[in-house]
């Protein structure tokens, strides 16, 4: 009985529940940043999705000289596309590298360049990278694709550029040449 007393008169404290909030905020604090890493299945499907749209066609090295390096799969391509009166802009390293890929940003930043062009430094990407067809995927899909990426084996690969309309490029550019007449 004495214990409930005093028990009951501690719980009264406007202290003892001024402490009591704020423990259990950072017991729910704790809980909400804690890394939520995706399920197997969204991984998969992530993998499935990157094939099927063909992401290691233009981010993977010796992929447009007919001898794709699997070994850096979708760790960028050293082969620059010309877009006309923008400059030349290379597949960048979609591996989770921290220094030359994706190492630094998060799923939504992920998801955001290649759903809406816009990078975490608001660089607006070039129409060599078709996120405006992407833009039209599921959220859950967009999600699966960016969380596979981030399971990739980080490798190091610093792709050149991009370059300006009047920068010369350091690397092989591919161009859309109009017919002469």
């Amino acid at each position: 009985m004495l214990a409930h007393q005093i028990s009951r008169r501690i719980l009264q404290s406007s202290w003892t529940r001024a402490g009591a909030v704020w423990l259990f905020s950072m017991i729910g604090l704790a809980e909400s940043c804690r890394p939520v890493h995706a399920d197997e299945s969204q991984v998969q499907r992530g993998k499935y999705l990157v094939g099927i749209v063909g992401c290691g066609d233009c981010h993977t090295p010796g992929h447009f000289f007919g001898k794709p390096d699997l070994s850096r799969a979708l760790s960028g391509s050293e082969v620059g596309f010309e877009v006309p009166q923008l400059g030349v802009f290379y597949g960048s390293n979609l591996t989770p590298d921290n220094e030359t890929g994706l190492g630094n940003w998060s799923v939504a930043e992920i998801v955001a360049a290649f759903t809406r062009g816009v990078t975490p430094d608001n660089r607006e990407l070039s129409a060599a990278m078709p996120w405006r067809g992407f833009s039209a995927m599921t959220a859950a899909d967009a999600n699966s694709i960016a969380e596979y990426l981030k399971t990739l084996k980080p490798i190091k690969n610093a792709v050149p550029g991009p370059f300006g309309p009047t920068e010369k490029p350091t690397s092989f550019v591919m161009k859309i040449v109009p017919p002469s007449n």
